[in-house]
């Protein structure tokens, strides 16, 4: 399998555990590249979440999670291609959301395919290579 990063939404559904064949291609991925990579705008949105809920035991799993992960950060070529993807979507009108946005050039940045099940809010953009898990 292609080193990837998660998107928020297959990271939700993988930290759950409910979908099994999310899960299965998790493993997979473990097996072939020892770890999984996130952007730390998905550690942040991930983390808002749990907090918003108080959902102390589950922000705790998550810390766990996260230091046997690869958190790569917003740097600033992040954003100048966050803002270049940004000036693209609103010309051709797709999606301006500044999150997925940052995800995806984080993606593009890293060379890394991104994973998601919202395959409809990236297939716009030039140079991201798209995945999505809950295909089997």
């Amino acid at each position: 399998m292609d080193a990837a990063l998660l998107d928020t939404d297959i990271l939700s559904e993988l930290l759950k555990q409910r979908n099994l064949v999310v899960r299965a291609k998790a493993a997979d991925y473990l097996r072939a590249n020892g770890q999984f990579t996130l952007s730390a705008f998905t550690r942040f949105e991930v983390t808002r979440g749990y907090k918003e809920k108080f959902a102390i035991n589950l922000l705790s799993r998550f810390d766990t999670f996260c230091s046997h992960s690869l958190i790569l950060p917003v740097t600033e070529s992040v954003l100048d291609r966050a803002g270049d993807l940004w000036a693209i979507g609103r010309r051709g009108g797709h999606s301006q959301n500044d999150a997925d946005l940052i995800i995806a050039a984080t993606a593009i940045e890293a060379n890394l395919t991104l994973v998601t099940g919202n395959t409809s809010h990236f297939s716009w953009i030039p140079g991201l290579k798209l995945d999505d898990w809950r295909n089997s």
